[in-house]
């Protein structure tokens, strides 16, 4: 199944076990914090970790996603009833209804093709309000993540909320042109196993500017590191952070 980890309902509680918090967690959180009661839109928002975190906080929150089985577990949430939550795609959003948005764990790089990531951008260009500030992470092409993503380099034993515990690994399956193909392998304590399948696209630094540029976007900072590094001295990272520039039109 493409994005199992987000769709099985199975494997929502293995993601949601693997993936606690983190220091990209902080990361958002600190780059949100900065604009105090800020109306939030966390697209891609899968099981909502950071998304409840953010209307705790005090933001005004409303999580995004297509993926029906982790809105299911976002919702469940302690706290989840603060959050605004939609199925669906940035497509939905409302225009200029947002001060901040955000896209963590990745998300950014799940828009393989150009053409999808430029209307990507242009509707979250269009749900910001003028000024308002783009933030998201993707993974830097000059550090080759993806040959770690092998059976012996990538194995690993995830222990879920009951005690049980899943055997992971994941294999590449193909690299072309910027897209990295990939299947996740978890097998479960009851003999059961299920597979996950997807493709990023690894974009240069360059490629994000000029997307951005292109949308309607002005780069205030790209680090490279949760703890704000340069790029090429953190960890592997683009942490870009933006802001809408022109006035959008109202759809």
């Amino acid at each position: 199944m493409r994005h199992a980890e987000f769709r099985h309902p199975r494997l929502v509680q293995v993601y949601d076990a693997e993936c606690a918090w983190g220091p990209d967690d902080d990361f958002f959180q600190a780059v949100v914090d900065e604009t105090p009661a800020a109306r939030v839109v966390d697209l891609g928002c899968g099981t909502g970790r950071l998304t409840v975190a953010l209307a705790a906080a005090g933001h005004t929150v409303t999580g995004v996603d297509p993926a029906g089985a982790s809105l299911d577990a976002a919702r469940a949430r302690p706290g989840g009833e603060r959050v605004t939550w939609i199925e669906g795609t940035s497509a939905l959003l409302p225009s200029r209804a947002f001060d901040v948005a955000v896209l963590t764990s990745h998300v950014a790089q799940y828009f393989v093709d150009d053409a999808e990531w430029a209307r990507t951008l242009a509707d979250l260009r269009r749900a910001l309000a003028p000024g308002g500030r783009l933030v998201f992470d993707a993974r830097d092409p000059a550090d080759r993540r993806w040959e770690r993503w092998n059976p012996m380099d990538s194995q690993r034993r995830i222990r879920l909320a009951d005690g049980d515990e899943v055997q992971a690994w994941t294999e590449v399956t193909g690299v072309r042109d910027g897209a990295v193909s990939f299947t996740h392998h978890y097998h479960f304590a009851d003999g059961e196993e299920l597979l996950s399948s997807a493709t990023l696209r690894f974009r240069t630094e360059a490629q994000l500017r000029d997307s951005l540029a292109t949308a309607g976007f002005t780069v205030d900072h790209i680090h490279g590191g949760w703890r704000r590094e340069p790029v090429g001295q953190g960890d592997g990272e683009f942490l870009v952070i933006a802001h809408n520039c022109r006035l959008a039109p109202v759809a």
